[in-house]
């Protein structure tokens, strides 16, 4: 028992370590993009994502790559929904007041990237006589109608908050607990940002009765987590459900983890130590950023390229997903941090500045994980969604070397300023 306990605990440590947790989901990116491309493994590789795993007496057959992209990560945004919940409740989103300034700069951090993505895609396509663009991708060779190609425009507008904090518990050390606390309540309204872009444009409703489900199911999660005694088996049973009821329904099933989390009490009830939300994000956690993060960022970078080359680099797909992300991202922070505060008249944070968020705004353009999601879904051209998930790893790292080098600047300056 002891040993279990140990075993658990040490599982439990890395988990909420955002460093050590960061590393392992990027190594295995790294691992995901090196299989599905090594003569030796690819094959095997391929075969094991694509084969089929189906529920019985249900339309539920989906590959195992789409089963971790579908069903794994629907761990992760349930952990998401019940922090939102508890930010929103008690936390940093409490107050809107206090969160305004980070809150509007989550919102311009998203409307910049796109707008990047856009332009720069269209600096590189080609118009016809008939006035009909293509975009050339250097993999094939082929040419790419440059309205496919912006279909990708969602895919920068997200940040990634496990790995923006390990960037910061890596670089930033000596720094204020104001600029993580900012930046936490910056990427928090970035996710939420996020799902809702997922549910308005990534999401085809197919017919009405299983709205009405999701609804019911909804209603009877939020009845039963709020019982002295939790009946866990039968919450398991409708939070399966309730996932199930989405993906009939057309909307992507990972949503489902974001409502039940969302409906979840985030308040101490009945003499309780702690809310119920924050225990069962906490609890959620390992199997989150241990398991289902991993496996998702291995299947996820697993995209075979006909010639993995250094011209990929060079793809337009690929230059305008790191130019949004890496450009944009801090561009848009900064540029509504500036507004909000010289024209608005809100106030930053005790003790911060405009330009004392600058580094942090650059560890805003690694976008990962649900900028893999969206790349998923914006493409249906394999091509696209491989260089675009290809282009957001590029980006994630761009950027995350940027704001590591500035916020281990910043964090000298900072202990040099406290020390004299």
């Amino acid at each position: 028992m002891a040993m279990k306990r140990g075993v658990w605990g040490t599982i439990r440590h890395i988990a909420a370590s955002d460093r050590l947790s960061g590393l392992i989901m990027l190594s295995f990116a790294f691992a995901g993009l090196v299989l599905a491309n090594l003569p030796a493994t690819a094959h095997l590789f391929e075969t094991i994502a694509e084969t089929h795993i189906a529920v019985p007496h249900t339309n539920l057959d989906l590959p195992i790559g789409h089963w971790a992209q579908d069903g794994l990560l629907t761990i992760f945004f349930l952990t998401v929904g019940l922090d939102l919940k508890q930010e929103l409740t008690t936390g940093s989103l409490a107050n809107p007041k206090a969160a305004a300034v980070p809150m509007l700069c989550a919102v311009g951090g998203m409307i910049a990237p796109p707008i990047l993505f856009v332009l720069v895609t269209f600096l590189f396509s080609e118009y016809g006589p008939g006035g009909v663009g293509n975009v050339l991708l250097p993999t094939t060779g082929s040419a790419i109608p440059y309205g496919e190609t912006v279909q990708g425009w969602a895919i920068p507008t997200a940040t990634d908050i496990a790995f923006s904090l390990a960037v910061l518990a890596l670089f930033a050390k000596g720094l204020p607990g104001s600029i993580r606390a900012f930046l936490m309540t910056l990427a928090t309204v970035d996710d939420l940002l996020a799902i809702i872009l997922i549910a308005v444009f990534f999401s085809s409703l197919n017919a009405w009765y299983w709205f009405i489900g999701i609804a019911v199911c909804a209603f009877v999660w939020y009845v039963l987590v709020r019982m002295r005694r939790v009946p866990w088996l039968v919450v398991a049973v409708v939070g399966i459900l309730a996932w199930v009821m989405m993906f009939e329904a057309g909307v992507h099933p990972t949503l489902a983890g974001v409502l039940v989390g969302l409906l979840t009490p985030a308040r101490e009830r009945f003499g309780e130590a702690s809310p119920r939300a924050e225990r069962y994000a906490s609890k959620l956690q390992p199997f989150s950023a241990l398991l289902a993060l991993p496996i998702f960022a291995l299947f996820a970078t697993g995209v075979r390229f006909q010639s993995l080359t250094p011209e990929l680099i060079f793809s337009p797909v690929v230059i305008g997903i790191t130019v949004a992300l890496v450009v944009g991202k801090p561009l848009g922070i900064m540029t509504t941090a500036w507004i909000s505060t010289h024209v608005g008249r809100l106030k930053m944070p005790e003790g911060l500045r405009v330009r004392d968020m600058f580094p942090a705004a650059c560890a805003c353009g690694i976008g990962f994980t649900v900028s893999f999601l969206i790349a998923s879904l914006a493409y249906t051209n394999a091509e696209l969604s491989a260089e675009a998930r290809f282009g957001v790893l590029t980006a994630s790292l761009v950027a995350a070397a940027i704001s590591g080098v500035l916020l281990n600047k910043q964090s000298k300056q900072y202990r040099a300023r406290t020390a004299s």
